[in-house]
């Protein structure tokens, strides 16, 4: 299994996923699809914790009045079920590995893992 889940109206998705050969990954656009239960629980088997998983910029917190500080794993979990924003994307998954989000770090270690540099 080969995925990424992204948002077209992001622009930094756009611009991460261009920089790899995506031919035998399957593209999953989260708001049209949103992730599954089963997904999340995949993508949790890897990273450990819903929080990692979590975009502390999303619009819906200001919207929600939520304190991100309050949240435990139960909440980042059901958050992450209810809006496509809540997850920090990117997110390229395999059986094996996960790279969430866009920072510099993980954008280096997925050119590592496609062999693609600079």
């Amino acid at each position: 299994m080969k995925k990424v889940f992204y948002l077209n109206t992001c622009d930094t998705c756009r611009k991460i996923l261009a920089q790899f050969d995506l031919t035998d990954w399957e593209l999953r656009e989260i708001k049209k699809q949103p992730i599954t239960k089963e997904e999340l629980t995949e993508m949790h088997k890897l990273t450990k914790s819903y929080e990692a998983l979590f975009s502390k910029k999303s619009t819906q917190i200001k919207l929600r009045d939520l304190d991100v500080k309050s949240l435990g794993e139960k909440d980042f979990k059901e958050l992450l079920l209810d809006h496509y924003t809540f997850l920090k994307r990117p997110v390229f998954m395999t059986d094996k590995d996960i790279f969430v989000g866009n920072d510099k770090n993980n954008v280096e270690a997925l050119r590592t893992f496609f062999g693609v540099s600079e």
